[in-house]
């Protein structure tokens, strides 16, 4: 069933907001044999953790998971075993990014007056300030996503045999999700050719002309790739825990 809930922001526009959370890494730099989606974080698998965060930071948003094929059981087992209930739709992920991307704006309703965000589905510790600041930029500019500034020192390679040069770090800064744009924005980027140089939604839709502007993203909000992030992961999640419990 599609639609979404229509939701008042702050400076009272009104709009129906979609937020596709994609989830289909294989988890190879995890190592072991389950997707690091699934893997715990806490008591319950970090997928979960995610998209139960977005849930609560508005709950009129409606989520859309996007899952390869071969997840779909696995998911369903998980669900009935921790009693997961936060209402989504399911996409099926596609070969890439890009077409995973693809296949859930497929679940979007065709309206006007629509914001899609993308968020990657094992970044379970964006902030509620963070995605309204990118709801409401986009809304406003079409485009946004968030950032945060580099802190240590960064070096381009310039040969072989390990010669780099320095380079201006206040230049540069690292992406997050969610990345939010308008609907009409998304899916006409979408409609281009595939390329290998789309490494996120914001390269997809500046290539298609639209300029991306930026908010200031939380730096608790890391993606899950590696298993020291997941060492990093379990001290937020106690943080977190306690913070709630005070």
């Amino acid at each position: 069933m599609k639609g979404a809930v229509r939701a008042s922001c702050k400076n009272g526009y009104i709009m129906k907001k979609y937020l596709i959370v994609v989830a289909g890494g294989k988890g190879l730099r995890m190592g072991g044999e389950l997707p690091k989606q699934f893997q715990l974080l806490g008591d319950k698998p970090v997928l979960m953790v995610t998209l139960e965060r977005l849930h609560a930071i508005d709950p009129t948003m409606q989520l859309i998971l996007v899952l390869p094929a071969d997840h779909f059981e696995m998911w369903m087992e998980l669900c009935r075993k921790y009693e997961f209930s936060v209402p989504l739709l399911l996409a099926q992920g596609g070969a890439t990014r890009f077409h995973s991307v693809q296949n859930g704006l497929a679940q979007v309703d065709d309206i006007e007056e629509a914001l899609v965000g993308v968020h990657d589905g094992v970044r379970p510790f964006v902030s509620s300030k963070v995605v309204d600041d990118c709801f409401r930029e986009a809304w406003i500019h079409g485009a946004a996503i968030p950032m945060i500034e580099v802190q240590d020192s960064l070096r381009h390679i310039v040969g072989g045999n390990g010669v780099t040069e320095v380079v201006q770090r206040d230049r540069y800064r690292l992406v997050q999700t969610p990345q939010v744009f308008k609907l009409s924005i998304l899916r006409s980027a979408y409609e281009q050719r595939f390329v290998e140089s789309f490494t996120d939604d914001a390269s997809v839709v500046e290539a298609s002309g639209v300029q991306v502007v930026s908010v200031e993203g939380n730096r608790e909000n890391i993606k899950l790739t590696t298993p020291f992030d997941f060492m990093v992961a379990k001290t937020l999640m106690e943080c977190w825990i306690s913070q709630q419990e005070a």
